[in-house]
């Protein structure tokens, strides 16, 4: 079975290390796009979307070792 995409907060949370509250600051505060890395479904849940949470952590930029 694949990975879904779209889930939702608390399974983000149990996937990426960030607790749920973080995962709620990033959207609140702006530091994830809405509609690329989160979106609220019709009955206004947040989904977050993996894979751009993904492509967020490999944009950052790494120091030399």
């Amino acid at each position: 079975m694949s990975m879904p995409r779209w889930v939702l907060i608390k399974r983000a949370a149990e996937l990426t290390g960030y607790s749920e509250d973080a995962i709620r600051h990033k959207v609140k505060n702006g530091t994830w796009a809405q509609g690329r890395i989160w979106r609220k479904a019709r009955d206004n849940r947040v989904f977050i979307n993996l894979e751009e949470v993904d492509k967020w952590v490999e944009s950052a930029p790494q120091e030399a070792a």
